[in-house]
């Protein structure tokens, strides 16, 4: 005997193929007799095995006199099959006596899966009803296949068939079996909008979560049809709109359609837009006398003259509400109110501050957290058992426990307290995966190939701890680093990071020497507003440079150099009456020690330093309004930060860093950047500054130019002509990314054009080295390519102009499914006379 249920295009159409016995109980009634109502003596039953006599006895009870009419007769034959536990019910009366025969069903001996290869059996075994040593019942075993269909439903397949059959076993007993054919993923073959006319298509499809197939969708599951993430799109769009002053709009339908011949779902959205506003007119008023609504002005972020945006005052109620708890007014609430000039399209908004009920929280109850520990929820609440109720705080504790990352769904509610003045806040909450463990890959024109390991955990050992370690091996890069993230210290709101890293760069094309740093850095973090934070931190640092013994082997004889005598090309023309060097010379072609190459003065006297040590204080101030981390379009991002190197250690000096990025949506889904970057290096005390805390610019600053290729640079033409840095410099840029209109949205191809300028200058580091007696005179003759004319300069000859370097140049900005890709070919419109371009550059990974 077997039944099947079979779903396809989303709509489930059951069947039951039986084959045998009846499927389903069969109940019949034999009376011998026409009286509408017997005496009955006694109550036999015939056929029980498992069920006790008496259980079954216990349906049919008689009236007064010991009567059994029709009406009796059939409810407890009614009941008994209700029971489940009879396949046939029969009841046959003889004079006095009631014979009820019956049929008992199965019992589930086991129940197996078979054909799951998507779904584990252990989630199937907690969703289906019958379980082993159970009574099989048709109807539940019907609903069980209902069930599995629908979890392969949630997971995209459609196509899914599940038949359960059941293996007849001696003693009455069954074996269920749920052979499942899994089907293929039903995916979303196009999404379209109606009556959007204010956005197109190709911007609505960044704000909803459901995509469409693609070749690489087989790399995530935004595809997947999926009804539930459909009907949240419905919301995400609405609220897009009422960000950007559409107060009217009405997402009027999500229709979803299965398309048989391309075997997957058309989605359309059917948009209502209205009319656009912007806010005419501010207001604040407040019924309670002793709270002036003017005085919280300064907590709303709604102007005169903005689009209406419902986050904003959405925002702005959450903060005033907050600020008058504070002042001492716990049940005020403030509720906004919305008037709208139709012919004007602009919006009077008032702000009415009104007292609350006076109502207290009881308790806060949390479900549902299996891992992460009571503390690590509680402490997100502003609020605490006992205090009055805000809803302001409350939301704000959701929003909070969101950003978290720690659980799949979130949601607070309220139940009723002891009393008509208490209720109980109830975080009911679904946990997730919080570790990570992943393997990545990337290159670059600048680091070459490089793979890192790394391993992480969001919530440690469930106390809302974060922890990293990651290894990089790569090309030109190499290291280790291990971070440790407390984020409530002491209870308080305020972060306490710990981050300790080995760093190995290697000699390239574009630097001559290599750097091994080993580092630990602890800090502190504090989120000032929402969109403010500050960031303090030490950082401790041992610096090393490596160099091959031929690029630092120049001695001119001078101080206490332990090198043998191994003249520069200067020295060797400067002094032609020493015997020694006119002959080195003459064995090199004049080129002294420069015959096999040499690296430029400050890199070869760090490297005779050996490992430095530097001690440093700073602080970043971050403001951040943009709308999207990930892939932003609108708001502003800037940091500000210094670094104060001289609390010990072998270096002082002052460092300031200032970047801005500004973007702002155009026209026809164009976004404009504006990138704005500045800094410069002050010396402090007598410590004379190292080229290595220098500032080096290349395609961060102006595309178009090669890593370290911008700015002062040794200029002698027989060594390495190394890049020497710069405390000073600025970076403008202007850049406008597209979409390709022409290609589906889900390829993440965009196009960029840009303009950079900047400049980079003022090298303060060290020129001259009397140990190797390379020593600058006044006037001397910079070096020329002429091996006869090498100039009169024993020490560093430096080109050091404050250029204005510009560029333009387009971009291929590709959001892969291996990670952020970008393709950048940059034409040099001015440079210095020694700087290095790079016109094309690649950079990306991924994490598999």
């Amino acid at each position: 005997m077997k039944f099947g249920l079979r779903v396809r295009g989303g709509l489930a159409a059951a069947f039951i193929m039986f084959a045998g016995s009846a499927a389903l109980p069969v109940a019949s009634v034999v009376v011998s007799s026409p009286a509408a109502a017997q005496t009955v003596n006694s109550i036999e039953v015939v056929g029980n095995r498992r069920v006790e006599l008496e259980t079954i006895r216990s349906y049919f009870k008689p009236g007064p006199g010991g009567t059994l009419d029709a009406g009796r007769v059939d409810d407890g034959l009614k009941a008994l099959i209700e029971t489940g536990l009879f396949s046939d019910v029969k009841i046959n009366r003889q004079g006095g006596r009631l014979i009820v025969t019956v049929v008992e069903n199965p019992v589930i001996g086991r129940v197996a899966f078979e054909g799951n290869k998507k779904v584990k059996d252990e989630q199937l075994q907690g969703e289906v009803q019958s379980k082993p040593r159970g009574t099989l019942s048709r109807p539940m075993v019907q609903s069980d296949a209902q069930r599995i269909a629908e979890i392969y439903r949630r997971s995209g397949r459609y196509d899914v068939r599940v038949t359960p059959e059941m293996i007849e076993q001696p003693n009455n007993r069954v074996d269920l079996v749920f052979t499942i054919e899994e089907g293929a993923k039903t995916g979303v073959k196009s999404i379209e909008f109606v009556g959007n006319n204010a956005f197109s298509s190709y911007r609505l499809k960044d704000v909803i979560k459901t995509r469409e197939t693609n070749l690489l969708s087989f790399l995530g599951s935004g595809d997947v049809y999926d009804p539930d993430r459909v009907e949240a799109d419905r919301d995400l769009i609405r609220r897009f709109y009422l960000k950007n002053g559409y107060a009217d709009v009405q997402v009027v339908a999500a229709l979803s359609e299965y398309d048989p011949e391309r075997k997957g779902f058309m989605v359309t959205f059917k948009i209502e837009e209205g009319q656009q506003y912007r806010v005419g007119s501010v207001d604040f008023q407040s019924t309670i006398s002793t709270l002036d609504p003017n005085s919280l002005r300064g907590y709303s972020r709604v102007s005169v003259g903005s689009l209406y945006n419902v986050e904003n005052i959405e925002k702005s109620v959450e903060e005033m509400q907050i600020e008058a708890s504070r002042r001492g007014y716990a049940f005020a609430v403030v509720r906004p109110r919305g008037d709208r000039n139709f012919e004007a399209h602009t919006v009077s908004v008032v702000f009415a501050v009104d007292e609350g009920p006076r109502t207290y929280i009881e308790r806060i109850n949390i479900r549902g957290n299996t891992r992460t520990r009571d503390y690590v929820i509680r402490r997100e609440f502003d609020i605490s058992e006992g205090d009055a109720y805000n809803r302001a705080l409350v939301d704000r504790a959701e929003r909070r426990l969101k950003n978290l990352d720690f659980f799949k769904d979130v949601k607070i509610s309220t139940e009723p307290g002891s009393s008509s003045d208490r209720v109980i806040l109830v975080v009911n909450l679904e946990e997730k995966s919080t570790g990570d463990f992943s393997i990545s890959g990337g290159y670059s024109t600048t680091d070459g190939a490089l793979a890192e390991v790394s391993i992480s955990e969001r919530n440690f050992l469930g106390r809302g701890l974060f922890a990293k370690a990651s290894v990089t091996y790569g090309q030109f890069a190499r290291g280790y680093s291990l971070s440790f993230v407390e984020p409530y210290l002491l209870d308080y709101r305020v972060a306490l990071g710990l981050d300790l890293y080995q760093r190995q760069q290697l000699a390239n094309n574009f630097i001559s020497y290599g750097t091994k740093t080993l580092g630990f850095s602890p800090r502190l973090g504090f989120q000032l507003r929402e969109d403010l934070s500050l960031q303090l931190r030490y950082s401790i640092y041992r610096q090393e440079i490596t160099l091959p013994q031929t690029l630092s082997n120049c001695n001119n004889g001078g101080g206490t150099s332990t090198l043998p005598f191994n003249p520069t090309p200067a020295f060797i023309n400067a002094n032609p009456g020493n015997p020694q060097a006119a002959a080195i010379g003459a064995a090199t072609g004049g080129l002294g020690c420069f015959s096999d190459g040499e690296a430029s003065l400050p890199v070869r006297q760090e490297l005779q330093k050996g490992a430095t040590l530097t001690s440093a204080l700073g602080y970043t101030l971050n403001y951040n309004t943009l709308d999207n981390n990930k892939n932003p379009t609108d708001g502003l991002l800037v940091d500000f930060k210094q670094d104060f190197a001289g609390v010990g250690g072998d270096v002082s000096y002052l460092k300031t860093a200032f970047d801005a990025k500004y973007f702002t949506p155009l026209v026809s889904d164009i976004v404009s950047i504006v990138h704005l970057q500045g800094g410069i290096l002050n010396k402090i005390g007598n410590t004379q500054l190292r080229m290595l805390d220098h500032f080096q610019m290349g395609p961060n600053l102006v595309r178009g130019f090669a890593p370290n290729g911008i700015g002062p640079r040794d200029i002698n033409p027989f060594g390495t002509q190394d890049a020497l840095g710069g405390t000073k410099y600025w970076g403008a840029s202007l850049e406008l990314q597209m979409p390709f209109w022409f290609l589906p949205k889900e390829t993440g191809l965009k196009g960029a054009v840009y303009a950079d300028a900047g400049g980079l200058w003022g090298y303060q580091g060290p020129t001259s080295w009397a140990q190797t007696g390379e020593v600058n005179v006044a006037g001397c003759q910079a070096p020329s390519r002429n091996p006869n004319n090498p100039g009169t300069c024993l020490g560093l000859q430096f080109n050091d102009q404050n250029t204005v370097r510009t560029s333009v140049g387009v971009g291929l900005v590709w959001a892969s499914p291996f990670g952020p890709l970008r393709f950048d070919y940059a034409i040099p419109l001015t440079k210095g006379q020694f700087d290095r371009t790079q016109e094309f550059r690649f950079g990306g990974g991924t994490s598999f």
